[in-house]
């Protein structure tokens, strides 16, 4: 007998259970995975994210298959981007603020859903605050703001500046699912 493979999936969902909006309690969508084919499901903070491993390999086709799950069993379309274990620890091990390990708040990265083909960077230099720093590489947005990110003219505006679709987690967040990824994948 062979043995599939199973890929560790990172699941950030945007735009979920804010505001009395789009409503998704975290039982519900580990169960929605789990019936989708995912083992080893779990969830982090109310806010959508999930980790779990899956046979599918091809990130378009799962996440097309969890958003039409979602869809029906909750009624609305979400947001959703997947990463694999390997591309948020790249992420991390990327980060270029390792001052932010002593206030992890005042991390972010954000997730793009697709490389930026003209992004903004200088219309972002002009409305960072003289505290906050940014940098772009890749897919992912790193954008350190030590006084606030719900206070930042760069937090709020980044992902029209960027030109891409984006979700942001903070590094408290971000360093909580690697640390499920890599458990999920022992399991």
């Amino acid at each position: 007998m062979t043995r599939v493979e199973a890929t560790t999936w990172i699941a950030l969902f945007r735009g979920i259970n804010v505001g009395g909006n789009n409503l998704m309690p975290m039982k519900s969508l580990a169960a929605l995975l789990e019936k989708s084919g995912g083992k080893a499901v779990k969830t982090y903070i109310q806010s959508g994210n999930a980790v779990f491993r899956h046979a599918e390999s091809d990130e378009a086709k799962l996440s097309a298959k969890i958003g039409k799950a979602v869809e029906q069993e909750f009624g609305f379309a979400p947001r959703l981007l997947l990463l694999t274990q390997r591309e948020l620890m790249a992420a991390s091990k990327a980060n270029p603020y390792r001052q932010a390990d002593a206030a992890p708040k005042s991390l972010h990265l954000a997730f793009l859903a697709e490389l930026p083909k003209a992004p903004g960077l200088d219309a972002l230099k002009a409305i960072k605050a003289d505290t906050e720093e940014f940098m772009l590489k890749g897919r992912v947005f790193y954008l350190y703001t030590p006084a606030g990110f719900g206070i930042s003219k760069l937090a709020e505006r980044y992902e029209k500046l960027l030109g891409v679709t984006a979700t942001a987690r903070n590094w408290n967040t971000v360093n909580k699912l690697l640390e499920m990824a890599v458990q999920a994948g022992r399991d």
